[in-house]
């Protein structure tokens, strides 16, 4: 059968089983909508925190970018884990005792403030349109290749598919339909990944093979031969860096704590029942996302490596399927700039003729490596996975904080159960539209797209998060005016800087690096806000009143370990 009869059937049944799962936990009350009933055992919260966690970036986009970045590209790699592991030991059990359904939530009570919560709500909305984007993009990348179609109705079929189960099921249908997720993206990444390595190397361990020497019997080093590959076509070696320690640092920490800062992760912590189950449940999804981050830089060396191998200076008359495949959807494209018919792919880009979208790395890395029909459409179907399920848990997070922050908390207390998850509905469906049209004018790769969804959570929450609970006297007024000049700032500087917008849009961005401030990207300036939001949020709270009492109290009671289970229970 051929690649995309192969695909039908996979995605196919991948997504009659999502629906399934969707209209089997359907959402019957707003505790359900929201935090799936809070009765989710540990194992299955680790599998949907993983597959939420997981998004299209880690599938699709991660080993794409480590693949054209090389060293550089491992920012990614110790930003997202190490942000895990800040989440899971420094946050997560906190919030999940102070029993908040939300991060406006939990900021709305913890700053005793209205204005806080709308503040907290604007911001979530922020960052999870902008992760969103890159999720949708990621939908209409695996649909505009495996199933034939333009990239545009590509996201519209992803969105009705999300807009299915995040409607019908909220958190409840969610986190199930992310366990049969995690399976099928883990499977997907794992199974092309082992066939490439014993291929390649001779090893079935991908993370071992990498580092192997090659199985032809040269005794040359896989990683030695991409560098070989790499310095002839005038591209840097693979295992050296470019970026400078200050933006390295900078990107890793905004990626860390942008973790610990985004909504969509943290509310996965309030479906289980304990504070216990909440740190387990961590733990597991810990281990189940370093199976998929282990590996990605392995995948990254294979697909660079078949790369380079199969296109540099090749007849274009000759190039197999896969490369005209991929040129139909626009993301592979070659300009025979000297008329010779040869595809130049060099380091200049005067003289380069081929331009290869960094986020179709993985999913062509099967193809180039001539695998079984069979596991190139697995691939795609573990893309969808990916996306599907991290976009879902973002528009949960969208419409909950509308219906449950501001117009149950803020606009309309008196609501009803039913009205409201009546509106948590139209807001999840709206949301989903307005994802739609990020997806189909995406402002970049997914990769660097979701970066900036973390910068903007570490310029946001994550000051007013960890000073909620480590200092009891942090008042309103410092957290409101610190995630207001915090998102500010990272807002000016990606607009600046990512996409032009003051100085001539995004033609003129590649000549602005040399303006960047501090020699820091885009993507690492999350850091630098974040800093800035600190420094501004302790500022105006040492000019201002300190918290009313019972709040303080509330802040003590929750860092005391003792009781945390019944504390959950009130």
């Amino acid at each position: 059968m051929s690649v995309q009869t192969w695909t039908f059937i996979i995605v196919g049944l991948t997504f009659a089983l999502y629906i399934g799962i969707a209209i089997w936990s359907k959402a019957s009350s707003t505790k359900d909508f929201y935090v799936a009933g809070g009765g989710v055992s540990p194992w299955a919260n680790g599998m949907a925190t993983a597959a939420d966690w997981m998004s299209a970036a880690s599938f699709i986009s991660m080993a794409g970018i480590i693949a054209f970045a090389g060293y550089d590209g491992s920012v990614y790699l110790m930003g997202w884990t190490g942000g895990y592991v800040l989440l899971a030991l420094l946050l997560a059990p906190y919030l999940r005792k102070f029993g908040k359904f939300t991060v406006p939530d939990f900021i709305g009570d913890r700053y005793y403030s209205k204005t806080a919560r709308i503040v907290a709500v604007v911001c979530a909305i922020i960052v999870s349109f902008t992760y969103v984007a890159g999720q949708m993009r990621g939908v209409g990348v695996v649909f505009s290749r495996f199933l034939e179609v333009d990239i545009n109705l590509g996201v519209v079929i992803g969105m009705i598919i999300v807009l299915f189960y995040a409607v019908l099921g909220g958190m409840k249908g969610i986190t199930y339909t992310q366990v049969a997720q995690y399976c099928v993206l883990i499977f997907a990444f794992m199974v092309p990944a082992i066939f490439i390595s014993i291929q390649m190397t001779g090893n079935p361990v991908p993370q071992v093979g990498m580092g192997s020497t090659l199985a032809d019997g040269s005794g040359t080093y896989l990683l030695e031969k991409l560098n070989g590959l790499s310095t002839e076509l005038g591209f840097s070696e693979y295992t050296n860096g470019t970026k400078s320690k200050m933006d390295v640092f900078a990107i890793t920490f905004a990626l860390m704590v942008g973790t610990a800062g985004l909504p969509h992760v943290i509310i996965r912590f309030f479906t289980v029942k304990r504070v216990r189950d909440a740190r387990k449940s961590a733990g597991i999804a810990l281990l189940l996302i370093a199976i998929l981050y282990t590996t990605a830089p392995a995948v990254a060396v294979f697909a660079k490596t078949n790369l380079l191998n199969t296109v540099s200076d090749q007849p274009y008359a000759e190039m197999p399927e896969w490369f005209k495949n991929w040129e139909d959807t626009g993301l592979l494209t070659f300009e025979d700039k000297n008329q010779n018919g040869t595809i130049q792919y060099v380091a200049n880009p005067e003289l380069n003729e081929l331009t290869v979208d960094r986020d179709i790395m993985v999913l062509a890395n099967p193809e180039i490596a001539n695998l079984p029909a069979w596991v190139i459409a697995l691939v795609a179907a573990g893309g969808l996975a990916a996306a599907l399920s991290t976009a879902a848990g973002l528009l949960l997070v969208i419409s909950s904080s509308i219906s449950h922050d501001l117009i149950k908390k803020v606009f309309n207390p008196k609501i009803s159960e039913k009205g409201e998850l009546t509106a948590a509905r139209i807001s999840a469906a709206v949301a989903v539209v307005i994802a739609g049209y990020f997806g189909i004018n995406p402002p970049g790769f997914v990769a660097a797209v979701v970066a900036l969804a973390f910068g903007l959570a570490a310029a946001s929450f994550f000051p007013a998060i960890v000073l909620g609970i480590f200092y009891k006297k942090m008042n309103k007024e410092g957290a409101i005016t610190g995630m207001i000049v915090g998102i500010s700032l990272m807002l000016f500087y990606m607009l600046k800087f990512k996409f032009g917008i003051f100085d001539g849009g995004k033609e003129a961005v590649e000549g602005l690096k040399d303006q960047w401030w501090f020699g820091i990207s885009p993507e690492g300036f999350g850091t630098i806000a974040m800093i800035v939001n600190f420094v501004v949020s302790l500022t105006v709270n040492a000019f201002t009143q300190s918290p009313p009492q019972e709040v303080q109290e509330i802040v003590e009671d929750i860092r005391i370990p003792s009781g945390a289970g019944k504390a959950l229970e009130k």
